[in-house]
């Protein structure tokens, strides 16, 4: 069936589309980043981890919304330990972490938030959101039948996820990136309270076959939503084996195509795979039915149980930071 597919699809496109030769992805001018890290820089109030509150933003020139959490700062054992059910291999050892303090999105993006960037035209009023990388349209229905308003966005690559919070980052004056491994899976762990699946997450047994609408469940102990189940969710991180020391704020940055982290478990998924600690790697399996040539940088037609969520770390990066967090180098498959 998915040979059948592929072979309507490629029938369907342009000779083009179908043998056009691999080029490099468009990289945003590190003059935008530097533009960016300005006015962000400029505008953000908050200095301290006192400052810090939750709050809602309306993306500029639309009614859609979204809302932050702060994380305090802290110490947390990254990893799962030994005699957890489930666990498997690459979640270990378990070693200790100590991160910066951050907000994150209370819930997973939904397509409400991300169709505004997936079909931004441009504006002709702010150069620096004009001039950030937009997906191309794609090339089947994204929401693959199960739903767009109050859903989760799903089956980008952590190349647009990437370039969406770039995008939102110039709308909203603010700066947002991909959480890290070691952020999410402390913000998922929220100080080791106890987790009841069935009050708070969407898996295999009771989401029905597809995503729900996020936010439909209880939140964890820190206010954040779906942190487990419904979508899995990228990570900003490589997949690497652990390190056996402590570490201060880790990031693994890719420096190859594949693979790369999502974490969560997702609505497709047994209890057993909805835990803080699982790990999953990116393949380029999820592109099988892509039918372009080269594949899409920017969508992963196999993966409809993955999305994503930001955050907003209280320090606002430098400008070369600020640049490798929006672009990896490493979109196009090899």
């Amino acid at each position: 069936m998915r040979k059948l597919r592929k072979l309507l699809f490629l029938l369907a496109l342009p000779a083009a589309a179908q043998t056009a030769a691999p080029a490099k992805p468009p990289a945003d001018d590190l003059k935008l980043v530097q533009g960016l890290q300005r006015r962000i820089a400029a505008g953000t109030k908050e200095k301290k981890a006192s400052d810090m509150k939750p709050y809602k933003s309306t993306i500029p020139g639309t009614d859609v919304s979204f809302e932050m959490v702060p994380l305090p700062g802290g110490e947390f054992n990254m990893g799962t330990p030994a005699g957890e059910a489930g666990r498997q291999k690459d979640e270990g050892p378990q070693h200790k972490v100590r991160l910066d303090p951050f907000w994150m999105s209370a819930r997973e993006v939904t397509w409400d938030e991300y169709r505004l960037f997936q079909f931004a035209r441009v504006e002709g009023k702010m150069p620096d959101v004009d001039a950030v990388s937009h997906p191309t349209r794609p090339y089947v229905e994204m929401s693959f039948g199960m739903g767009l308003d109050g859903f989760p966005a799903i089956s980008m690559t952590q190349h647009a996820a990437n370039k969406y919070a770039q995008w939102l980052s110039a709308k909203t004056g603010q700066f947002y990136r991909l959480p890290t491994e070691a952020e999410w899976e402390y913000a998922c762990r929220a100080d080791n309270a106890p987790v009841d699946l069935a009050a708070s997450s969407w898996y295999d047994a009771n989401a029905n076959g597809k995503y729900q609408k996020v936010g439909t469940k209880k939140p964890n102990a820190w206010g954040l939503y779906d942190m487990l189940g419904n979508v899995m969710e990228w990570t900003l991180d490589a997949y690497a084996p652990y390190p056996a020391g402590d570490a201060v704020n880790p990031w693994v940055k890719s420096k190859t195509s594949y693979p790369q982290v999502a974490r969560g478990g997702s609505w497709n998924d047994p209890p057993s795979s909805l835990r803080c600690g699982a790990r999953v790697a990116s393949d380029a399996s999820w592109k099988q039915q892509d039918p372009q040539l080269p594949k899409s940088i920017w969508y992963l037609t196999d993966a409809q149980w993955l999305g994503f969520r930001l955050v907003r770390p209280l320090k606002v990066p430098s400008v070369v930071e600020m640049n490798s967090f929006w672009n990896n180098g490493v979109e196009v498959d090899p």
